[in-house]
């Protein structure tokens, strides 16, 4: 394992609610990228916003917890988390 790598991990959340239309990706992007974490979020046919984030877990939770609040314009209904596997993300992008 490279070295500053272990003390890192992948999360994974599935977002509901108010989620499209109100810049939740950009803004969850922004967020992520303020606390130093590597990911994406994405928009699934559902209506969901799908999201990855990798780094500290201090930050991921600092994260998650903005996840169950949003942007302003957004209404989060739900937060589902869980653990990633597979690749690692560089960098944060949207879909």
């Amino acid at each position: 394992m490279a070295k500053g790598m272990e003390d890192k991990t992948c999360r994974h959340w599935l977002v509901s609610g108010r989620v499209q239309g109100v810049s939740f990706r950009a803004a969850t992007r922004d967020q992520a990228l303020a606390l130093g974490l590597d990911g994406s979020a994405c928009t699934l046919g559902n209506g969901q916003v799908e999201v990855f984030a990798y780094g500290a877990p201090a930050a991921l939770d600092q994260f998650e917890a903005w996840l169950q609040r949003g942007p302003p314009a957004a209404r989060v209904d739900a937060v589902m988390a869980g653990s990633c596997f597979g690749p690692l993300p560089t960098g944060f992008t949207t879909g």
